[in-house]
């Protein structure tokens, strides 16, 4: 498992981010404070405090692809 950091500030960022996840098969959680929803989930997504950066777990050891399509996103 990797843990990374990312914003989503916007709307829009947040829609990119999940069309983003939505091409790998592997599992993906964002965790904000106690809460934890799955990264896939655009309205869990939005259930979470935008304001602070977002811990992103990926739950698979070789995800470097990953984390260039979200580099962008990336505190």
């Amino acid at each position: 498992m990797k843990t990374v950091n990312i914003k989503l500030s916007l709307a829009e960022n947040v829609k990119n981010f999940v069309n983003i996840v939505n091409k790998y098969p592997y599992e993906i959680d964002l965790r904000s404070g106690r809460h934890v929803v799955d990264a896939k989930s655009i309205l869990g997504i939005f259930s979470l405090d935008l304001s602070k950066p977002i811990a992103v777990e990926i739950y698979c050891d070789d995800c470097d692809d990953f984390l260039e399509d979200i580099k962008d996103f990336l505190v």
